[in-house]
């Protein structure tokens, strides 16, 4: 298997609603965002599946120092050799593939978040670092598109918290900033013990607001001219923005036992009204 082909193999193994968007790029370009797809999928399997912190640590230093390899044009691993002829080809920079490390570093050592500022820091490392790398394979000619990405990856993680919020909450992870969780008088033992209460219709309603902000102030950043080219991510946008109305209509005061998905269908039709230019973000 080259390293292309490790890359594809990860990728169709996440089963994820970015990778619809993929088959509207160039060759080049896809084999780009698959490796950077392929590679933020090694680095979250580590936060993911290391139960010891010493464990996981040494791992995503090892990527730390692969991170150098690769940019010195000496990688070890196939997700960093089929990252290697696009670095320059897209100027992917190296400092944000170390934020991602470090967001997954944050998994690591948090499980809970006291303010949305401190959460703010993690959504930004985990998604919008990956948007902007995301964004820069898409290609653009203005530079608010990254301020575009950077707001559209906070939006798609919140609504990534939301849906998963019972599935967290089985492994010990609550990513609500527990300010948010003790203004709704909602305690950590509640979410814990998925219990089913009107309070979560109230956090759910609040968290859908807050992820509705982003989504507008990403669309307000993204300049007319780069559209055409961010096509792929704003097929993204659609899904997560139609998923995450899903969730706040399907017994939000229930989501800690329930998770909310789009059909194929649906997915199919979202992705034909992008790329007809259906406006589907208001």
């Amino acid at each position: 298997m080259n390293y292309d082909q490790y890359c594809l193999e990860k990728v169709k193994a996440s089963h994820s609603n970015f990778t619809v968007s993929f088959l509207l790029l160039s060759s080049n370009k896809r084999l780009a965002i698959n490796a950077l797809y392929a590679f933020c999928r090694e680095v979250d399997d580590v936060a993911d599946e290391c139960k010891e912190y010493e464990i996981g640590k040494a791992k995503l230093d090892w990527w730390k120092a692969e991170i150098e390899r690769l940019y010195n044009h000496n990688p070890q691993h196939p997700v960093t050799n089929a990252l290697l002829p696009h670095i320059d080809t897209f100027n992917l920079n190296k400092e944000y593939f170390l934020e991602i490390i470090d967001g997954m570093e944050m998994d690591l050592n948090f499980n809970r978040y006291d303010s949305f500022k401190e959460l703010q820091l993690y959504c930004y490392r985990v998604a919008s670092v990956v948007g902007i790398l995301s964004a820069k394979i898409f290609g653009f000619e203005n530079n608010k598109t990254i301020k575009y990405a950077h707001n559209l990856g906070i939006a798609l993680q919140l609504t990534n918290i939301l849906r998963d919020l019972g599935e967290d909450a089985r492994m010990g992870r609550i990513y609500v900033p527990l300010d948010i969780l003790k203004k709704f008088n909602i305690t950590e033992n509640e979410l814990l013990s998925y219990k089913k209460t009107y309070k979560m219709k109230e956090l759910v309603d609040h968290l859908f607001a807050q992820a509705l902000h982003f989504y507008k102030l990403a669309f307000d950043h993204l300049p007319l001219e780069d559209k055409r080219q961010q096509k792929p991510g704003i097929v993204m946008a659609n899904i997560y923005y139609c998923l995450l109305h899903e969730i706040r209509n399907n017994q939000p005061e229930n989501i800690l036992n329930i998770k909310t998905l789009l059909p194929p269908l649906r997915k199919f039709f979202i992705v034909l009204a992008t790329i007809m230019n259906i406006r589907i973000i208001r």
